[in-house]
């Protein structure tokens, strides 16, 4: 138990409150731009992207996001798996033979589960699988993916994902270039371009989401995830906790030679 120092356990401690209250400002995430699939590189040399620190730069959390994958696949399930029990199996419900003198062991319908063709015992029913898990729980998985993947440095900012035409073969090659297989590109449009949708379709291990499909199995599932401006966005909007941050805007300088 606490006690006070002899001298001063008479003596009332006042403290004047502060002025004016201090808040904690936390610095942003700055990211340099990844080249773009459409464009030159020169464009994002210099440029770099300031990230909400409350949605890229949170704490590892395995257990948030084991929750969180859980819950989706869990949701993946059809559950219409099914059974005919004894009721439900085709014949009739006479006894086959009768009780006593036969010498044999007394049976019952030919539906029994002992027997062949017969129906199953306890066997699996349609049911619903899905889990239920709070709100709060899911938003905090998804900042939590998002900044592991950046302490990772697995995670790529565009200023936008288009593509000119939609020719598979020079978009492969162009991803080949620049060692983008393995990647989730996330644009923040209502709908990807129709061209790049067209062309990146038919690339194995590449896929195009929009943010709204977005989530932490996808975020932990692809080793390399792109985002472009827009969907960076629509995150920070969504996710991003009231918290006072400097304001340092993107900021892009362009070297004249």
């Amino acid at each position: 138990m606490a006690r006070l120092a002899p001298n001063a356990r008479n003596n009332s401690f006042t403290h004047s409150p502060p002025s004016k209250p201090v808040e904690p400002i936390l610095e942003p995430v700055y990211l340099g731009l990844s080249q773009p699939l459409a464009g030159s590189a020169r464009e994002t040399e210099t440029s770099v992207a300031a990230l909400d620190p409350t949605v890229f730069n949170q704490p590892l959390r395995t257990d948030i996001l084991h929750l969180c994958v859980v819950h989706y696949l869990d949701s993946l399930r059809q559950g219409s798996a099914n059974t005919k029990t004894r009721g439900e199996v085709r014949g009739s419900g006479i006894k086959i033979q009768r009780q006593k003198g036969t010498g044999r062991a007394r049976v019952g319908d030919a539906q029994s589960p002992i027997r062949t063709g017969g129906g199953v015992a306890f066997g699996p029913k349609p049911r619903d699988f899905s889990t239920k898990l709070p709100r709060k729980v899911i938003d905090m998985g998804m900042r939590v993916a998002l900044s592991a993947k950046v302490r990772d440095r697995k995670l790529g900012v565009v200023t936008q994902l288009s593509w000119p035409q939609g020719k598979t073969k020079h978009l492969a090659q162009k991803i080949d270039l620049l060692g983008m297989r393995k990647t989730l590109f996330v644009t923040g449009e209502e709908r990807p371009p129709a061209t790049l949708e067209r062309a990146i379709s038919n690339i194995e291990k590449v896929k195009l989401i929009t943010t709204d499909k977005l989530n932490v199995y996808e975020l932990l599932k692809w080793p390399r995830v792109v985002l472009d401006m827009k969907a960076v966005s629509f995150l920070e909007r969504t996710f991003r906790k009231d918290v006072p941050i400097a304001a340092v805007p993107v900021v892009t300088t362009e070297l004249h030679i």
